[in-house]
């Protein structure tokens, strides 16, 4: 099943202007089957076939090149918030080395996968860390101290702009990803957007290759520092969304 693995990779990676090596490839692999083996225990994903894993995880993960061309060569800070299975970080580390890479999950067996597939994968600069956004947005070490943070995580956008703009420097970015169109939610998002430091500078929209998928991502610049005030207390952000 590699071949066919490797085939459908480098097919639909070209689609998106990104080409990878062997080892690469075969580190993409290997992450496929811990994923298959730890899924079994836990719930990591519904997806399972491996040509749909490929397509609706991993490549979705890396059309994050389609609002940042230069990631290639870029050594930038990523913060992947709500990081489940590893969706997008652990793509983005095998497909863009140069990256240095902050996965956080509020589920401690998620993290432990993850820090198994980092051991396996013999990858550096990446680390997962096990607790909540609202938590870890307040701190020092962790707050305004990304160029980016991405979200592919199932949320309003108006939420997850609370949970991720704090971990956002000034100058940089958030990008969200999403399914489907967007108009409805952006304008709701929009007043929250402001409150929290950031603008809408962009919003991609595609379809995944092979596919009907409609994608979108969402890329807020970030202005202004967050006021202090965000992330609010644990759980406000999802039960009452800033307007």
């Amino acid at each position: 099943m590699y071949d066919e693995f490797k085939q459908l990779m480098q097919t639909e990676l070209t689609e998106i202007g990104i080409s990878l090596d062997d080892k690469q490839i075969g580190q993409f692999y290997q992450y496929y089957e811990l994923l298959m083996e730890w899924n079994k225990v836990m719930n990591l994903t519904t997806i399972t076939e491996w040509e749909d894993v490929v397509t609706k995880h991993m490549v979705d993960s890396l059309s994050l090149i389609k609002a940042i061309p230069e990631l290639s060569t870029s050594q930038a800070s990523v913060m992947d918030l709500g990081t489940g299975a590893g969706f997008p970080g652990i793509p983005l580390k095998i497909a863009f080395p140069g990256l240095h890479i902050t996965m956080l999950d509020s589920l401690n067996k998620k993290v432990n996968f993850l820090k198994e597939v980092m051991k396996q994968l013999e990858l550096e600069n990446i680390t997962a860390i096990h607790g909540r956004a609202e938590d870890y947005g307040r701190e020092k070490k962790y707050r305004e101290q990304y160029d980016y943070c991405v979200s592919r995580a199932v949320a309003n956008l108006s939420t997850l702009a609370e949970y991720c703009m704090p971990y956002v420097k000034i100058g940089g970015m958030f990008i969200s990803y999403k399914s489907g169109k967007m108009e409805e939610e952006l304008a709701q998002a929009k007043g929250a957007i402001k409150l929290l430091g950031g603008k809408t500078e962009q919003v991609i929209a595609f379809t995944l290759p092979g596919g009907d998928a409609e994608r979108s991502l969402i890329c807020i610049h970030k202005l202004e520092s967050t006021s202090k005030l965000y992330p609010r207390k644990a759980g406000l952000p999802g039960k009452e969304p800033l307007k």
